[in-house]
């Protein structure tokens, strides 16, 4: 009799450990809007870095995808995290080194890209221009090719960095001085 009991446990928990190691191999599929980062510099040259979800096209128009006038959590998913390792000026304002989310406002012709003290937001929802720490108005252009994903890339410049964004045919980019 013990012996059934025995096997009767042993073949429960086997059972059991079977179970969920079924259960702890299921993944999800890919994400539609995948995180990205971009950064400019390493180690302790490191200026800036961004995380950000990165929307696809999937044949939509991405002036309609960004909603002119409204504001965008500029990617997909959560606000875009921006990362400053040093003090930078955006628009003539200085802000301090720091974590922060990055929000943008499209328009046909320019661009108002803003920071904002307020962070872990869910797309734009968590915008306040009371949390605005700095904006700054940029020109929209348009580039030759199409870019499938939303992108965010950094270039060096002469006092700073450039950050472009693209999406579509659509080009923006923001100056950050040091």
């Amino acid at each position: 009799m013990k012996t059934s009991r025995l096997l009767t446990t042993i073949a429960f928990a086997f059972m059991m450990l079977v179970s969920f190691n079924v259960d702890a191999q299921k993944f999800s599929g890919l994400d539609k809007s995948p995180m990205d980062a971009a950064s400019f510099g390493r180690g302790n040259e490191q200026l800036i870095k961004v995380y950000y979800g990165r929307p696809q096209l999937n044949g939509r128009d991405a002036k309609k995808l960004t909603q002119k006038d409204k504001v965008w959590r500029t990617g997909a998913n959560e606000a875009t995290e921006l990362i400053l390792f040093t003090d930078m000026k955006l628009g003539g304002t200085t802000v301090k080194a720091g974590t922060y989310s990055l929000f943008t406002m499209p328009g046909d012709k320019e661009w108002t890209v803003a920071i904002s003290s307020d962070v872990n937001n869910w797309g734009a929802s968590g915008f306040s221009k009371e949390n605005t720490v700095a904006s700054i108005t940029v020109p929209a252009t348009e580039g030759k090719d199409s870019l499938e994903a939303f992108s965010i890339a950094f270039e060096k410049s002469d006092n700073g960095v450039h950050m472009h964004m693209g999406w579509g045919t659509i080009r923006v980019a923001v100056p950050f001085v040091k």
